[in-house]
């Protein structure tokens, strides 16, 4: 309405103004007229108000990470702890953390992990200052692996990997290279837990991108497995070597007892094709 206001008074002046012309008539007084008039619109100012309030925002160009949000200060965008967290009641939704302790929400997480680690009052116990989330749901007595568990299950974990590499390709949901790699898989079984670990590995090794898998990449394989399959955080455990909390290609390789050589070529192919 205001924008259609002030085009309106514009296009009219116009008019007026090349009639005028034609007329010999001042134009200097006619634009002075119209500009008064939009001066004493009220509506006008506050659409201009409005307009210029919306090209300043100070938080457009600034990234939070998690538990934290932006806010303005001083006209600039600062992050700060996440101020409220939606009450969720959907247990599903709840998520338990590495110190077995349940959350109400990831929100509510990293709210409180933010809090310890900026020396916030409401920060009730300091380990959460290295808080993560372990899985969704509320936290439940896991059985312990087995060293014989243990020991088998690097086999388990290359056929699940197959398994699923083989249905999303199937479901056409993953790219031409990768249904290519599963299709070796399929004729050549040599190539079975190769493809399907490569597939695994370039598929996690995405945020960012550096041939390295941290602990927040893991999270997707980890968190919806990890309360059906005991033995898969000790497996996880045990492939990060030097306990660097990142897993190198080479130690992926190993703790799923495949050759280290095979996985490197296929991985940097894949990461190059387009």
């Amino acid at each position: 309405m205001k924008i259609c206001l002030a085009v309106c008074l514009l296009m009219a002046g116009a008019e007026v103004l090349a009639s005028q012309m034609n007329e010999g008539v001042n134009t200097n007084t006619i634009d002075e007229d119209i500009f008064k008039m939009l001066a004493d619109d009220e509506d006008y100012e506050d659409f201009k108000e409005v307009e210029e309030e919306a090209e300043v925002n100070p938080c457009d160009s600034v990234h939070c990470p998690a538990g934290k949000e932006c806010v303005e200060e001083e006209e600039e965008g600062v992050c700060v702890c996440v101020r409220e967290c939606g009450v969720e009641y959907d247990t599903r939704r709840h998520v338990c953390s590495n110190h077995n302790q349940t959350f109400q929400s990831d929100c509510s997480l990293y709210q409180a992990r933010c809090w310890c680690e900026e020396g916030d009052s409401r920060c009730r116990q300091e380990r959460v200052r290295h808080a993560h989330i372990e899985y969704y749901g509320e936290c439940r007595q896991i059985a312990d692996c087995s060293e014989d568990d243990l020991i088998d299950f690097p086999r388990r974990m290359r056929e699940w990997m197959f398994n699923v590499m083989k249905e999303l390709a199937e479901r056409d949901e993953i790219s031409p290279h990768y249904k290519q790699l599963e299709q070796e898989a399929e004729t050549d079984q040599s190539r079975k837990w190769g493809n399907a670990a490569v597939w695994q590995w370039c598929n996690l090794d995405k945020h960012p991108h550096d041939n390295v898998v941290s602990r927040h990449e893991l999270f997707p394989l980890k968190a919806p497995l990890h309360t059906l399959e005991h033995c898969l955080a000790p497996f996880l455990d045990t492939c990060d070597k030097d306990t660097d909390h990142m897993v190198t290609l080479e130690e992926w390789a190993g703790c799923l007892e495949l050759e280290e050589e095979e996985l490197l070529d296929k991985c940097e192919a894949m990461q190059n094709s387009p």
